[in-house]
């Protein structure tokens, strides 16, 4: 099989008339297909089920993306039981021929390009620039780790054999059935990797997507079966997470968890892989990605207007909905006046609304949940620090609240310990570098984090002491790139699982040595 070297895929120049058009276009046509029912799918079975789920645009809460239907415990014991039987024929599948579904799923991605943004911009209220980036990563995972499993399928060719005695081999074998419990900040991308990185491992998976965007979850898996995916590998099992998600996760016969979401429901399911039930034969793996809590650092002497544009970027992109987002910004005292003054100049140049018009910047939060939490900080913000710009949210057509940000906050203060997870940054001042390692590092977190200084001593401090997963050194905070920069952090971000790095394949693989005597 004859494979390009993997390469990043780029960006989409939306400054061309060209690109622009394309993306109307494409609002369009998914727009003509909205309102759908879409069934579980389960095997060759398509399942439609009297318990639904709406969804709505969080943009304009009048607009029906689909009706899905939503799987209970019976549901679950079935796709249970097409993943177990599918497991025995799918894992005895060449490594090629499960990388080459990846390949030809890539292929149809890049075709469908814009069809995937726009969907994003409905359902997920991505802007025009996150949505392509999101697509573009999705694309990303599926010709990295395609690759990768090409790679570690050769591994026994470094084994070891003893001469006229023995001959060794080392080969990966895949471990079962995984549950997929994938989030909503970046529905195409992660959920993409999670499950790209099981299949061609030789696993097959039930995959539980997040709750606001089933419609995109379902696409893909119908992508995957155009690709070539033999029905059965995955099955699209939409439902309460309280419900099927942990049913799967107790369940004797999953072998591991692959979860990306919060820091409380992630603790959860380690809690529950980690007892051993009645008929269960193995000890399950848990990959978690959970939440961040991440500083940008701005040391003195730091151009004031890159430190401004850097943090804004960070803070308020896809509405602070990413686990990477800049949610703290530790600024030093000789020049933290005027950082400030350039983060609330960029700030009020962010044009808030629905994200279906390119020239907006922002668009909504998550759900109603989602609007009504972040809110609530913001009210705690104004009490532990200064409230200088933003604060304010309209709920009435969409979820959308405006960029905010409070300055000359208290390190140990709630809104700068706990997630928010949305457009609000806090910050706060320090006396030296020193002590703004200290300030970045104080958290239970460890995910990722910016340090911005023209001072080599201490860009070296931060590569040692910045204790978080990734670590940027004069940029941003956001914004990793699929086999560039490894993602995943430390602590209680999650279980330091790589996605997108050379090891991450290995956690849905498990070792056998074979050795025959001559």
């Amino acid at each position: 099989m004859a494979i390009f070297p993997y390469q990043t895929e780029m960006l989409t120049d939306f400054t061309k008339p060209e690109n622009r058009e394309r993306y109307q276009q494409a609002l369009a046509e998914v727009e003509a297909t909205l309102n759908q029912t879409l069934p579980l799918v389960i095997g060759n079975n398509r399942v439609f089920t009297k318990n639904t789920y709406t969804s709505l645009n969080p943009s304009d809460h009048t607009q029906v993306i689909a009706t899905i239907s939503q799987a209970g415990i019976k549901e679950a014991d079935e796709a249970m039981e097409v993943a177990l039987a599918t497991f025995e024929s799918w894992k005895k599948v060449p490594p090629c021929v499960r990388a080459d579904v990846l390949f030809k799923a890539a292929a149809i991605l890049k075709r469908e390009r814009f069809l995937f943004n726009a969907l994003m911009t409905l359902e997920a209220g991505k802007p025009w620039i996150e949505a392509d980036a999101d697509t573009a990563e999705a694309i990303d995972f599926l010709e990295y780790y395609g690759r990768e499993m090409l790679s570690i399928s050769k591994v026994d060719d470094e084994i070891l054999s003893r001469k006229d005695i023995e001959r060794n081999e080392y080969r990966y074998i895949p471990l079962g059935v995984g549950a997929i419990i994938a989030p909503w900040n970046f529905p195409l991308a992660i959920l993409t990797g999670m499950t790209s990185a099981a299949i061609v491992c030789g696993n097959t998976v039930i995959m539980k997507p997040a709750m606001t965007t089933q419609t995109i979850a379902y696409r893909f898996v119908d992508l995957l079966l155009r690709a070539g995916l033999p029905e059965g590998v995955v099955s699209f099992l939409p439902g309460r997470g309280s419900e099927i998600g942990d049913y799967l996760v107790k369940h004797p016969k999953t072998r591991f968890i692959s979860f990306t979401g919060s820091k409380e429901v992630g603790i959860n399911i380690y809690e529950n892989a980690a007892k051993v039930n009645k008929g269960q034969i193995w000890l399950k793996r848990v990959i978690a990605e959970m939440g961040g809590k991440d500083a940008i650092l701005v040391d003195d002497g730091y151009d004031p207007d890159q430190a401004a544009q850097a943090i804004v970027t960070s803070a308020f992109g896809f509405s602070g909905q990413k686990c990477s987002a800049c949610s703290r910004a530790v600024i030093h005292e000789n020049i933290y006046d005027e950082v400030v003054k350039k983060i609330i100049e960029k700030t009020k140049k962010i044009k808030v609304g629905d994200p279906r018009f390119d020239h907006i910047n922002m668009g909504p939060v998550n759900d109603g949940k989602a609007f009504d939490s972040i809110m609530k900080y913001i009210e705690i913000g104004k009490n532990e620090g200064k409230l200088v710009f933003g604060g304010t949210g309209e709920k009435d057509k969409g979820w959308f609240i405006n960029p905010t940000i409070i300055i000359d906050v208290d390190p140990l203060a709630r809104i700068m310990q706990e997630e928010i997870f949305g457009p609000v940054v806090a910050i706060t001042k320090v006396k030296s570098f020193a002590e703004g390692l200290e300030v970045v590092n104080n958290t239970e977190f460890g995910l990722t984090g910016a340090c911005l200084s023209n001072n080599r001593l201490h860009l070296e401090m931060a590569r040692e002491d910045f204790h978080v997963g990734n670590l940027y050194l004069n940029r941003k905070c956001t914004g990793a790139i699929v086999g560039y920069q490894p993602f995943g952090g430390f602590n209680l971000s999650g279980t330091d699982s790589k996605a997108g790095g050379p090891d991450y394949l290995l956690l849905h693989l498990q070792g056998k040595s074979i050795s025959e005597a001559l």
